[in-house]
């Protein structure tokens, strides 16, 4: 009796490894519509706290056109399309088009 228990709980705990790494949550339309709505979120919110707490960089964009902002240690940085923080080099940075 003491054998199957454990080879039963040996069983389980496979098939629950291996139904948790079938399914992602970016499967499918709807993970894909839930990755884009976090990723926009996430993006709106640290833009929106950056343009609060630091300074814009007025006259420089970034690599790809983004808003430069200018925490309080004088790094430079940009939000990218995902909510994260890319930190540049003022070398990096490029004149803003008028």
């Amino acid at each position: 009796m003491k054998k199957y228990s454990v080879l039963m709980i040996m069983c389980l705990a496979f098939s629950l490894q291996g139904m948790t790494q079938t399914k992602t949550p970016s499967d499918g339309k709807v993970g894909k519509t839930v990755n884009k709505v976090g990723n926009k979120t996430a993006h709106v919110a640290v833009k929106t706290t950056s343009a609060v707490i630091d300074k814009k960089y007025a006259g420089k964009v970034g690599p790809n056109g983004e808003t430069v902002f200018i925490n309080n240690k004088s790094k430079y940085y940009y939000v990218d399309g995902k909510g994260k923080k890319v930190f540049v080099t003022k070398a990096e940075l490029k004149d803003k088009e008028k």
